[in-house]
């Protein structure tokens, strides 16, 4: 049995949408060696519909023509349109709320009984930002604990490998369906809404956006350049796209910039059992750096 394949006009283009086996393979390849992202045959319709709307701005005729001229040397421009396309960036303010509530109830107030932290600054890394809403979730956390313990401060490193999203969260922009998720209260402080009533739009007010750094970093490099020691770590839902070993690998690499005693949060719905890495379980999905 043969069916034909799907079109999909684009400006006038009869763009082919299916790309051929051959050319999904080696787009795959491309993404698990430099991204470090698993491409199993099933995501083929998704790496599809991502790469169409290049294919459209290119004004190519395919899908399998865009891979063409993806791996063509005189295109090497085209990598980061490429890894901003099949990058998934999935977020929400608030996201595992649990993780903040440790944050505020535990770790804060070890970390500032700590005589000899005192005039520090407590410093978080947020590795896979997305678009931002996760390190601004961050920074009301850690404002509303200054607010209450004076001579507290902090700053937090946000990190992504796609520049479209980073763009996103240095501009702190979102809808107001997006900013739900935050406490009434903290919208107040810390959001501004838009003065036109039917953008319906908030902005992460400057004081919040200024405690935040955003820097493009891809988890397969060698060295991060990242030079801060952090006393937590949130790597949470990136390790569902890569393989155990580069599980292992990538963490051992945060790990370098982790404080002893310092916190790794990972997704709820990750594993790091069976790892060999210098961590300890303190709860379900929060990990410890032994001192």
């Amino acid at each position: 049995m043969t069916t034909e394949t799907p079109q999909i006009t684009v400006e006038g283009l009869n763009s082919q949408v299916e790309l051929s086996a051959e050319s999904f393979a080696r787009l795959a390849s491309y993404i698990t060696s430099e991204l470090g992202i698993k491409m199993p045959e099933a995501k083929v319709t998704m790496v599809q519909s991502r790469l169409l709307r290049r294919v459209r701005e290119l004004r190519l005729a395919s899908v399998d023509q865009y891979a063409e001229y993806f791996f063509a040397d005189s295109h090497n421009e085209e990598r980061q349109h490429f890894i901003n396309a099949v990058t998934t960036n999935k977020t929400d303010f608030f996201r595992e709320p649990e993780h903040f509530t440790y944050l505020r109830e535990v770790a804060l107030p070890a970390w500032t009984r700590e005589a000899h932290r005192a005039g520090g600054r407590f410093q978080v890394w947020s590795a896979g930002c997305s678009s931002g809403e996760e390190p601004y979730t961050l920074a009301m956390v850690l404002s509303e604990y200054a607010r209450r313990q004076s001579g507290f401060d902090f700053a937090i490193l946000a990190t992504d490998v796609s520049t479209k999203v980073l763009d996103r969260a240095r501009a702190g922009i979102y809808t107001e369906e997006q900013i739900l998720p935050v406490p009434v209260e903290m919208r107040g402080r810390y959001l501004l809404r838009s003065r036109k009533d039917e953008e319906r739009m908030a902005r992460v007010v400057s004081g919040l956006r200024s405690k935040v750094s955003f820097h493009q970093l891809n988890f397969m490099d060698g060295d991060y350049g990242v030079r801060n020691s952090f006393d937590a770590v949130f790597f949470r839902n990136v390790m569902i796209y890569f393989d155990r070993a580069t599980q292992e690998a990538v963490i051992h690499k945060l790990c370098r910039n982790l404080t002893p005693g310092g916190y790794l949060f990972a997704g709820h719905s990750e594993s790091l059992a069976g790892l060999d890495i210098p961590l300890e379980a303190v709860r379900a999905s929060i990990y410890r750096k032994p001192l």
